[in-house]
This record gives structure tokens, C-alpha cells and sequence, in this order.
């Protein structure tokens, strides 16, 4: 009931211009969400780089409805490239497929990513493609693999993850690792969070052991736990992989990996679709509600 509630807020135009204007609103948000513009968001990028932080910029938006405003996606990152170049920031960028069209025209969404990998790879960054719902797996996955210089996000609540890693690894392309947040019927998804954690822990030591600098993307402070203990017993050097986390959730474990000797990448969003992507956000796992409204008051 509360995942098809965040659905239908996610539809109101006017709980949205009333979010999107409340201060309420957005210091709620913006503790998330690094702003509006470009700008805003390569400051937080730059004063995370102060800190020692590596970053991911993420444009909102998703499921476009023209080839149009695909291209007007691609457009943005390219500029946000730019930017990150120019400003010589320790920068990535994250995109979602159905930002550049896959749902209209297979063919033009892969051109649109070429563009963007190749001028990442010119600029010397590079490009991570964000996993969607079940609906898109085989379909990020193959555009993936054609890039070859991309780095795939795998979901460990999905029953099939341990095989996809098995085949990235022998491909020697990048995985970041998470445990997915999207509604998957128990056919294809682990239903319960301790067989999630499980299952997310048995991949994470295969992409300690066999990945190519793989990127653990957790807050999970047992899950954290576990890979320090593990990195330190395999005696994995600390540049070998990453851990990922999200802007302003658990700034507290941010500062205790990067005081540990470890590296950290912070996935950042901006853009004007906040509310939209916020509210999906909280329908995709209702539990988020809690999580995110306990971490305005922790992790500073």
C-alpha cells in the first residue's frame, strides 16, 4: 500500500510544484540531491574532492519519452564531462539507459552512450551505467559489454547476479555492487534481507578476489565491517577497489573508510526531476522512508 502511494505522490503536479518551493521540502532533500543546475553540483563535487572523496554525477531523469529529450540527456553529461575536466575534479558519471532512449530506439540509445564513453575516455573518466528494474538486466548488460570501458552496477537480490559477475570478470569490466531497490517478484529476486546480505556478501569476496576494481556500494556497517576484515585478511591493497556510498547518508562511515586508508565514491544527483525520482525512490522500497528521514538527523 505505501509503495503505490509514493507511486501516485510521484504523479501530482501540485504536490510537486509545492515540493519543489518548500523549505521544508528542500532542506529535506537537498541534503540528497546537490541541486538544480550543473553548478550545484560540481561545487559539492569539488568539496568532496577536499575531503579526499571521489565522485559520481548523476542527471536526473529516466524514461524519457522522445529521442528528443535523449539527446538533450546526452547533451547534459557531455557538458557535465566538460566541466569535470576543466575543473580537473576526480569525477565519473552514472546514467540510466531509459535517460538515452532504450525504450524508443535501441540503436539511438547506444549511439548516445558511444558519444558520451567516447568523450569520457578523451577526457580520461569514464562512464557507469546505473541497473534498472529486471525489465532492462539483459539489455544494460549487453550495452555494456559492447562499450567494454563502462562499469556495469549488478544487484545482489537478484538470483541471476552471481553468474552475471562471473561473466564481467572474465570480460575484466568493472562491477559496482549494490543490493537493489526495486520491486522484483520472488521468481527473480532474494525476498528476504538476510539472504540479500548473504548473497551480497558471497559476491562482494568474488569480486574482491576475481574483479577489476570493483566498487562495493553499501551503508551497511556490517556489510563494511566484513569487507575490511576480508580485505585486510586476502591482504587486498586498498587500490584495488572502492566503496561507493550515497551523498549525505552516513557522512560518519564516509569519514571512517576514508580515515582507514580506503578509497570512497560518492554517487551525487542533481537535476530539476528531483521530486519525481525522489518519491520513485521511496516506492521502489518503502523502508527507504525511515532510512532517509533517521540520516537527516545522523551522519554529520
Amino acid at each position: 500500500m505505501m509503495r503505490q502511494l509514493f507511486l501516485f505522490l510521484s504523479t501530482q503536479k501540485g504536490i510537486r510544484k509545492w515540493m519543489e518551493t518548500s523549505p521544508v521540502a528542500q532542506k529535506l532533500t537537498r541534503r540528497f540531491i546537490a541541486g538544480e543546475t550543473l553548478e550545484d553540483e560540481l561545487t559539492v563535487c569539488a568539496r568532496l574532492a577536499n575531503q579526499k572523496i571521489t565522485s559520481t554525477l548523476d542527471h536526473l531523469g529516466e524514461n524519457v519519452t522522445s529521442l528528443e529529450e535523449a539527446a538533450a540527456s546526452r547533451d547534459a553529461y557531455l557538458l557535465a564531462l566538460d566541466e569535470i575536466a576543466k575543473r580537473g575534479l576526480p569525477s565519473t558519471v552514472s546514467l540510466k539507459l531509459t535517460q538515452f532512449g532504450i525504450d524508443l530506439s535501441p540503436e539511438a540509445c547506444i549511439e548516445n552512450v558511444l558519444a558520451l564513453s567516447t568523450r569520457a575516455s578523451a577526457l580520461g573518466s569514464c562512464i557507469e551505467i546505473d541497473m534498472e528494474s529486471t525489465e532492462y538486466t539483459d539489455r544494460t548488460l549487453e550495452v555494456v559489454e559492447k562499450l567494454g570501458s563502462a562499469r556495469a552496477v549488478i544487484q545482489a537480490y537478484l538470483y541471476r547476479s552471481a553468474a552475471d559477475i562471473e561473466r564481467l570478470n572474465s570480460l575484466k569490466i568493472n562491477v559496482r555492487l549494490c543490493k537493489g531497490a526495486y520491486n522484483e517478484p520472488a521468481t527473480v529476486a532474494f525476498p528476504g534481507k538476510r539472504d540479500v546480505d548473504r548473497n551480497y556478501l558471497a559476491l562482494m569476496k568474488i569480486l574482491l578476489d576475481k574483479g577489476t576494481y570493483p566498487a562495493i556500494a553499501s551503508h551497511d556497517e556490517t556489510i563494511l565491517g566484513e569487507a575490511f576484515r576480508y580485505a585486510r585478511e586476502r591482504k587486498i591493497p586498498p587500490e584495488n577497489f572502492e566503496f561507493q556510498m550515497l551523498y549525505g547518508i552516513r557522512n560518519d562511515l564516509q569519514k571512517r573508510i576514508i580515515d582507514l586508508g580506503y578509497r570512497l565514491r560518492v554517487y551525487v544527483p542533481y537535476g530539476v526531476a528531483w521530486y519525481p525520482y525522489f518519491m520513485r525512490r521511496l516506492a521502489e522500497r518503502p523502508a527507504n522512508a525511515l532510512f532517509l528521514a533517521k540520516n537527516v538527523f545522523k551522519g554529520d
